[in-house]
């Protein structure tokens, strides 16, 4: 008598998204995608020399020897879900790239460093342009100075329903984190029932 075959498992489709990370020049958009990234991540780093010295302004990052002129990529897995990390330069002279990146992309990260808020405006007023949803990252340097939740909020002048967080962008767990509450948070944006629920329970 032939054995029964054996069952088929059934694989669960994984949903693909586009997620750009975006920011001022050295404010960790490299490393935050390289410290996730379930793949060897591609970065377009180049070394920085003397020709940019008069544009880039290293006097909060003295340590910084290289610089995106591209894209930087990395994919990370959230169950079901798989993320495509696109990491977008910082200078102003890289900016025309900026709508290559957004294309096809369901949200963005802005990452910022608070000894220099302002260089987070160019990135915020983009998406809010292009009225893609974005969640604005604070990443933690060592040695700057902790300020309120509010007082950022303020300072960059975000709606109250973007999620304003803060992470090392060095430490795989924290821009972990950070993806999963934007992941959620594009969740409620599209089923505005589940923040109903969430807000009044049964």
């Amino acid at each position: 008598m032939a054995s029964a075959a054996a069952p088929v498992q059934q694989v669960p489709d994984v949903v693909s998204v586009k997620i750009v990370i975006a920011g001022g020049f050295g404010v960790g958009k490299t490393t935050f995608v390289s410290a996730v990234s379930d793949i060897g991540p591609l970065t377009t780093d180049v070394t920085m020399t003397a020709a940019g010295q008069d544009v880039d302004d290293l006097s909060l990052v003295p340590d910084k020897r290289t610089t995106t002129v591209a894209f930087d990529f990395g994919r990370v897995d959230l169950g079901e879900i798989r993320l495509y990390l696109f990491g977008t330069p910082g200078q102003t002279r890289f900016w025309f790239m900026w709508d290559s990146a957004v294309r096809g992309a369901l949200a963005a990260v802005v990452l910022a460093d608070t000894r220099r808020l302002a260089d987070s405006f160019a990135a915020i007023d983009f998406f809010e342009h292009r009225q893609l949803p974005y969640i604005v990252v604070v990443n933690q340097f060592d040695g700057a100075k902790d300020h309120s939740v509010a007082d950022l909020r303020d300072a960059l002048a975000i709606d109250p329903g973007v999620p304003l967080l803060t992470c090392d962008a060095r430490v795989r767990d924290g821009v972990k984190r950070v993806l999963i509450e934007l992941v959620e948070h594009l969740i409620q944006l599209r089923d505005p029932r589940r923040v109903a629920a969430a807000n009044h329970p049964l």
